[in-house]
């Protein structure tokens, strides 16, 4: 069992929790350390922020994943016209939200038998937790956090755990002592986390046994990392670690939370890599706290009446918008299933066997499960599925559709953002088109100067920042001015992802701007080249980048990892079968000239397609 199962949770619960400080606060314009975009917030208000305002407009409405009705439709358009972002001068996630929605219980104004957090693990372990008890829980690690380890605001804290309790419990707790918090990814090296390490400056770290061998081996030769803190479900000790068990063990929840400005740092993502190194993307208290109430509302469609489900890996931004605050912001129970290996039968298994009303994986996991006959299968609970990550095919669409009776809506963001684009209740689904702008955000295509496109026209998809700049937006790429100046250009916030968008606000996603392939005068998009290539039954994933050519300077060249049923076919008839398909599917021009199978693709820890490498291979053969 994990630590925090060992401990007492029934004393837990009984104990006296002290009334929430969440209180009516005042609006102050937010600030940004970059000339013309100083100006966050345009307006000033008086109004209050509370959960009222963080919560739908109108929670008795519900919409099935397959409906589409007018109703749905104007409610959409009318807070896209009527959306004003309303920041307040000081916000804690912890404090404002979840201790919040702890008061609503108290006063049964949520309904305690639908817990917070709904925890289960493989072995058939279970913890149902309250908003209640995860105040309680998390101010107690905030305690020994802060009075034992010494971290105080501002200080950096990586955290590589798996799906345990615990991440929740250090997560929060280091949002209730102003720590800056920084998770990983279990998929992590050693060498990955020394590099975190390094470039974040953490004071802390907490993590399992598995990683805390990989963290022993950082040299640590500035002092700077202060505490190791280590996770256990044996009680085992390790040198020159601090046991999280035994710090917990001897904390208790009489701590008061530090306050914290919106524009304090709070959370630190490193980006998935797709096109290089990993940069660190600074996020505030409101940049996530606040700005994933979109993503809660418009994109999830959550009320406090669902159970949500995210297969996210913990240290995924993806992990962030599913496991803390888009489902916290509207009130749902958060499911997690925890185990070892990702197993597409037994997570059929539970999506059919446990209440799961709103469901948000990657597309890689769609297809797997896919493979595994899901139409075997009732899922009576299940209203609406979602996801994102990589570009979400069509064909998986109606398959899903086909064998659950839900459709997959799209949604796009970034490590950087909330969720920007998508198909939302209101929105009518148009398969190979991600959907529409998120309230509070105004996107455009734009060029690499900033300068806005007509409709139609291919280019970068841009945020717009000036004169009013939306909360759900990082502060920064942290200690990288030079990418700070190129992303941010004119009066945009350039993303690096490349689009179009067309006359009734709809967008299409083309590609990373640096996986463009150009051949023969030709921009070619993969996204579209490697939809084409997965409607061919033989194809489990591919991925298409540039290759050199005497003639065309550059032809389309795809990977592509076979299906089990196909890799003792003949590869010469597969190819010439595959690059006919192609053409029938796409433009004659984009099929891909040279095609190479490969048992896998490479992949960030986050399971993006790094398009670069295989692109770098093909450039740099001798």
């Amino acid at each position: 069992m994990l630590a925090v199962c060992r401990l007492n949770l029934a004393t837990f619960r009984a104990t006296t929790l002290t009334a929430s400080r969440l209180a009516k606060r005042s609006i102050a314009v937010t600030s940004f350390n970059n000339s013309r975009h100083s100006a966050c917030v345009s307006r000033t208000t008086t109004k209050s922020t509370d959960l009222e305002r963080l919560q739908p407009l109108a929670t008795g409405t519900r919409h099935r994943s397959l409906s589409y009705d007018v109703h749905a439709q104007r409610l959409f358009e009318n807070e896209v016209k009527n959306f004003k972002w309303e920041v307040p001068e000081y916000f804690n996630f912890a404090v404002d939200v979840v201790d919040a929605w702890a008061e609503k219980e108290k006063t049964n104004e949520r309904d305690t038998s639908l817990p917070a957090l709904w925890w289960v693990n493989s072995k058939g372990d279970e913890l149902k937790w309250s908003f209640q008890d995860l105040k309680s829980y998390t101010t107690r690690t905030a305690k020994f956090l802060h009075n034992v380890c010494g971290i105080r605001k501002g200080d950096r804290v990586i955290v590589i755990l798996h799906r345990v309790p615990e991440w929740w419990m250090v997560c929060l707790g280091c949002k209730r002592i102003g720590a800056v918090v920084s998770p990983g990814s279990p998929q992590l090296t050693a060498k990955d986390i020394a590099y975190r390490l390094d470039t974040s400056k953490a004071t802390t770290i907490v993590t399992d046994k598995e990683h805390a061998v990989m963290a022993d081996q950082y040299k640590n030769k500035d002092g700077i990392l202060k505490n190791k803190i280590f996770v256990s479900d044996d009680k085992m000790e390790r040198d020159g670690w601090l046991s999280f068990d035994k710090l917990y063990k001897n904390s208790d929840d009489d701590f008061e939370s530090i306050q914290t400005k919106h524009h304090d740092h709070s959370m630190i993502y490193f980006t998935s890599g797709t096109t290089g190194k990993p940069k660190m993307a600074l996020h505030t208290h409101t940049s996530w706290g606040i700005g994933h109430y979109v993503t809660g509302k418009h994109w999830l469609s959550l009320t406090s009446k669902d159970v949500f489900w995210t297969l996210s890996d913990t240290g995924w931004a993806l992990g962030a918008y599913g496991y803390l605050f888009s489902p916290w912001i509207m009130g749902a129970c958060v499911f997690v299933y925890h185990e070892p290996r990702f197993d597409p039968v037994q997570t059929l298994k539970v999506l059919s066997s446990h209440p799961i009303t709103v469901f948000l994986a990657g597309p890689t996991i769609y297809r797997m499960m896919l493979l595994n006959s899901p139409e075997q299968y009732k899922f009576p609970y299940l209203r609406r599925c979602v996801s994102g990550g990589e570009s979400v095919n069509p064909d998986l669409v109606l398959s899903w559709k086909k064998a659950t009776g839900c459709s997959v809506y799209e949604g796009w963001g970034q490590t950087e953002t909330v969720l920007l684009l998508g198909t939302f209740p209101g929105v009518k689904q148009r398969l190979g088109w991600i959907g529409k702008a998120v309230p509070g955000f105004d996107i455009r295509i734009v060029d690499e100067n900033g300068v806005e496109q007509p409709n139609g026209t291919e280019g970068i998809i841009g945020v717009k920042v000036f004169p009013d700049r939306p909360v759900g937006l990082f502060a920064g790429y942290l200690d990288n001015e030079a990418r700070n100046k190129a992303a941010f250009c004119g009066d945009y916030y350039l993303t690096g992802d490349r689009g179009i968008k067309d006359d009734e606000g709809y967008f299409r996603f083309i590609s990373r701007d640096d996986d463009i392939i150009s051949s023969a005068g030709y921009r070619i998009g993969p996204t579209e080249v490697e939809n084409a290539l997965f409607e061919h039954p033989a194809v489990a994933e591919s991925a298409a980048v540039s290759s050199p050519d005497e003639v065309r300077g550059g032809v389309v060249k795809a990977f592509v990892v076979l299906k089990e049923e196909y890799k003792d076919h003949d590869k010469d008839d597969l190819i010439k079968e595959l690059q006919e398909h192609t053409k029938k599917i796409t433009a004659p021009y984009k099929y891909p000239r040279k095609i190479e199978f490969i048992e896998e693709l490479p992949k960030t820890v986050s399971n993006k397609i790094q398009r670069f490498t295989l692109r770098n291979q093909e450039w740099n053969k001798e």
